[in-house]
């Protein structure tokens, strides 16, 4: 290899450590929202942290996270293992009907997200929440009448 050659491939193996990675590379991240509880923190704490992510990613939401937080603590107190008594048919942070949900979690989450199916995952039901909101456009369109909040 020529001193010009040698140059140029250092150059571009500088580049790609500086640049940092491709975006094919991206698929390797974790999903959205997928952060730990902090030290201490409680269970309500940490659905608002993971509510606010929510409406921050795939927003904005009528009201923004004030409001998707206030419809979350009227339903559950923001709770994400909440279920109804004593049928136990509306379950999680935003109270989805368990009947409902296997179609709203296919249709508002992504494989590669590694999203739990579980209604009671308050990062699924969240992101679940705040895409079906933006989508339908408003909250009562999408089945939560904003109420008081």
């Amino acid at each position: 290899m020529t001193r010009t050659g040698s140059a140029a491939t250092v150059l571009l193996l500088l580049a790609g450590v500086l640049l940092g990675p491709t975006p094919a590379a991206a698929d390797n991240l974790p999903g959205p929202c997928d952060f730990h509880r902090l030290d201490g923190e409680s269970d309500q704490a940490f659905a608002r942290r993971r509510i606010i992510c929510a409406v921050e990613r795939f927003g904005p939401v009528p009201g923004g996270s004030a409001r998707a937080i206030c419809i979350a603590r009227r339903e559950s107190g923001l709770d994400p293992t909440a279920t109804s008594s004593p049928t136990g048919q509306y379950r999680g942070l935003y109270q989805h009907d368990r009947d409902m949900w296997p179609a709203r979690y296919d249709r508002y989450t992504r494989l590669a997200w590694e999203l739990s199916t579980r209604v009671l995952n308050g990062r699924t039901n969240a992101i679940v929440t705040i895409r079906m909101v933006v989508d339908h456009g408003t909250w009562l369109a999408a089945g939560w009448p904003p109420k008081e909040c």
